[in-house]
């Protein structure tokens, strides 16, 4: 008896689990739903960069950065994360270049100000990044901390320069901001 009451229970539960959600084609496909896919339903490039990037996989990050270019346009996030990977990549002319131009589009975004920084600095432009870390410390009114520390070391760098060259290269933090917040990445 036990095992007929056994049976028909695991029927029951296999049975629900075989009706489709409502959203789904009803039809029988081994493919599942076919159709387009609207742009709201597809993920988001640059939040899929910010992800790939969080676990170092910094080529994968600029090709979902790129095809939020490709979606989006250039906006000055777009520009700023496409900066901030190609310094991950090591392709500092190419990162600089960038987020100078996310900077055009928007003076005040504070994000790409300091990931310019971060640039000059691992490029040995030490005045120029001060400077650039400044502003960025200046537009956040004061507000970050990583901004604080990064301005404090680019001017310890800039008034020693025998300062540590592996010490510079690692003690920089990388800002981006995402859904209206600033996201920190750490360089390594």
């Amino acid at each position: 008896m036990r095992l007929w009451v056994g049976l028909i229970a695991t029927t029951t539960i296999l049975a629900g689990c075989d009706q489709q959600s409502p959203g789904l084609n009803a039809s029988n496909d081994p493919f599942g739903p076919r159709g387009s896919i609207s742009q709201i339903d597809a993920a988001d490039g640059l939040d899929v960069g910010h992800a790939l990037m969080a676990v170092g996989k910094y080529d994968e990050a600029y090709k979902a950065y790129l095809r939020a270019a490709a979606d989006q346009g250039t906006t000055v996030d777009v520009l700023s994360a496409l900066g901030s990977a190609n310094l991950f990549l090591g392709r500092l002319g190419q990162a600089e270049t960038v987020l100078r131009q996310a900077i055009d589009a928007d003076q005040t975004f504070v994000p790409a100000w300091n990931n310019l920084g971060v640039v000059l600095m691992e490029r040995g432009k030490t005045g120029e990044a001060t400077r650039v870390f400044k502003t960025a410390f200046a537009l956040d009114s004061g507000n970050s901390d990583e901004i604080r520390k990064n301005l404090q070391r680019a001017l310890e760098n800039f008034e020693d320069p025998a300062y540590s060259g592996e010490s510079k290269k690692q003690a920089y933090d990388l800002v981006r901001r995402g859904n209206g917040r600033y996201l920190l990445l750490q360089t390594k």
